[in-house]
């Protein structure tokens, strides 16, 4: 239950820093701002946008950082119960194959021969 929780708070924290960086202006684009190129009819004024989004984009990333902690934990806790409960042997699991008697295998009529080897004449035998 709390690694689900956990994974969802991630999967949002993640999206949430995309989502705000994306949103935010370069260091660039303040040089324009000085020269009156509009960055005053934003919605946060001038100046508030960049410290708004880059406050919360710094606690969204803060929070990604300590989930994911959480999560490498909760993966270390299941790989430890994995190796206390023990997996069983390979060996054990594959049992030997033993090929199958010549006469527990069913012949086909299809598969019969069509002539006696007996027969068709051999060629002689060169000494």
């Amino acid at each position: 239950m709390l690694e689900t929780v956990v994974v969802v708070f991630h999967l949002l924290s993640a999206l949430g820093v995309i989502v705000l960086v994306l949103l935010q202006q370069g260091k660039g684009a303040d040089a324009g701002a000085s020269f009156g190129a509009g960055a005053s009819n934003t919605v946060f004024g001038s100046q508030g946008s960049a410290t708004f989004l880059s406050k919360f984009t710094a606690i969204l990333a803060a929070g990604f950082f300590i989930t994911s902690l959480g999560l490498g934990y909760f993966a270390k806790e299941k790989a430890h119960q994995l190796t206390q409960v023990g997996l069983p042997n390979p060996a054990v699991l594959e049992a030997p194959k033993q090929a199958p008697a010549a006469s527990d295998v069913p012949v086909l009529e299809a598969q019969k021969p069509a002539v006696n080897p007996a027969d068709v004449p051999q060629a002689p035998e060169k000494k």
